[in-house]
């Protein structure tokens, strides 16, 4: 059958066309596993075992142009991953000259890690940069619909009310704290040497007299960060990658979660900016950006769970559990950097309609502000005769039609009671505003 090779997102709307679409596809993967490759001839050069020379023509050579990644990956299938094919084009492209210089001392596994984690940092940049975007278009919401009251709603059933502007507080408090986390792993992003099986022994027998110093010297010419040790079965940057990504999918799902549910037909409290199409019903304007995100916060769960089942990898370096990380590391990256995309634009444009959210607040006739008045009628009426009195008054509301508002005023006990105010939701929003106020005072 004749199709197409490059995985161009057919299947994966949510990533399609992103920033990190680019930044993880196998052109970025193999312009990181060059520069890793350059980076390490450059930092032997830089402790004199190498020459000069050698770092130029390595780095001359190393242009993904003149690379076949087709090539590459059919070849990679002998040895178990690219890095050996590519060595060997790369070694040819150098010449006889300067090519003993390439990946010397390194094994596979340094540089498919080293460029695992530049991938991973230059996705990182853009993701944090959409967080970024989606935090503050988020703060501009919570300042402007802060007194905005709504219904509270608990286990699907309105419960008492809140306000607009906490919600998207609260929205904007996860995507911090995803934030934060993201620029945690960004900032500790380790490079990987370690030679063939982490001792370092092979610089020593080209001549370096101190070869732990390599590996340093190797992550600055990166901008990673030095390793501690060579963490071929120590897969803690792994893992960590797997924390953050995972946990901001799921931020990004809780506002896609509240924006599908209050952008039903029957509910139309938001909206986003702009809904997509449907190929059968002309009507509608489906909020896609939410579903997306939705979709990517139940899929990063399940290849983080196979990055973390990977920490278990034996010996120095492991047959299996460090070859299942790269696809769905680069899923996660993906698919976290397109819901993050999604994000941005959808709280951009969302839109919100107070006017719905103010007439949803009558639905329950009154109820909804039954905790308030349970704790306003006791000091009136006594605790136990309020309780009696709400719960019968309650199911009349529901009998009779009637607000709860009509049914209190016949109370002869309450003709000096303010029911106007008491039978109010927008007052009794509680602290909202306050917790919003300081909500925002987070940068």
């Amino acid at each position: 059958m004749e199709y197409g090779g490059a995985d161009a997102g057919l299947l994966g709307p949510g990533w399609s066309g992103s920033a990190a679409a680019a930044a993880t596809g196998d052109s970025a993967w193999l312009r990181a596993l060059l520069d890793a490759e350059t980076a390490l001839t450059r930092a032997q050069a830089a402790l004199g075992l190498a020459p000069s020379e050698a770092a130029t023509a390595v780095t001359e050579a190393a242009d993904p142009g003149r690379y076949d990644v087709g090539a590459l990956a059919e070849r990679g299938r002998g040895g178990g991953n690219p890095v050996i094919p590519l060595v060997a084009d790369l070694t040819k492209a150098v010449g006889a000259e300067y090519g003993p210089y390439v990946h010397r001392g390194a094994t596979s596994q340094d540089i498919m890690d080293t460029a695992t984690m530049l991938v991973a940092a230059r996705t990182l940049d853009l993701l944090l940069a959409d967080l970024g975007g989606t935090a503050g278009a988020l703060a501009r919401l919570a300042a402007e619909y802060r007194d905005t009251p709504m219904p509270g709603r608990t286990l699907t059933q309105h419960a008492v009310p809140t306000a607009f502007g906490l919600k998207a507080a609260g929205w904007r408090s996860l995507v911090l704290d995803a934030r934060d986390r993201v620029m945690r792993v960004r900032t500790s992003l380790p490079a990987q040497l370690g030679g063939a099986a982490g001792t370092l022994a092979a610089f020593g027998a080209y001549g370096a007299e101190h070869a732990e110093e390599l590996p340093a010297a190797y992550a600055r010419e990166l901008g990673l960060a030095a390793p501690l040790l060579p963490w071929h079965t120590l897969r803690t940057p792994i893992a960590d990658l797997a924390g953050c990504l995972a946990f901001t999918a799921g931020a990004l799902g809780k506002l896609a979660a509240d924006v599908l549910t209050l952008s039903r037909t029957e509910i139309g409290e938001v909206s986003e900016g702009s809904g997509g199409g449907s190929s059968a019903m002309p009507h509608k304007a489906n909020p896609v950006r939410a579903t997306l995100i939705a979709a990517a916060a139940r899929r990063a769960p399940q290849c983080a769970a196979v990055l973390y089942g990977s920490m278990a990898a034996e010996d120095e370096r492991p047959a299996g559990a460090w070859h299942a990380e790269w696809e769905p590391l680069r899923d996660l990256l993906r698919t976290v950097g397109g819901a993050a995309r999604d994000a941005a634009e959808l709280a951009e444009g969302l839109r919100v309609h107070p006017e719905a959210m103010r007439r949803h607040l009558g639905l329950t006739n009154g109820l909804i502000v039954s905790e308030r008045l349970s704790a306003e009628l006791a000091p009136v009426l006594g605790r136990a005769r309020a309780k009696e009195l709400l719960t019968e008054l309650a199911r009349r509301t529901h009998t009779e039609h009637r607000t709860l508002r009509e049914l209190l005023a016949e109370e002869p006990d309450l003709k000096e009671v303010d029911l106007d105010s008491l039978t109010d939701p927008a007052r009794y929003t509680g602290s909202a505003g306050v917790l919003t106020d300081r909500a925002l005072e987070r940068r």
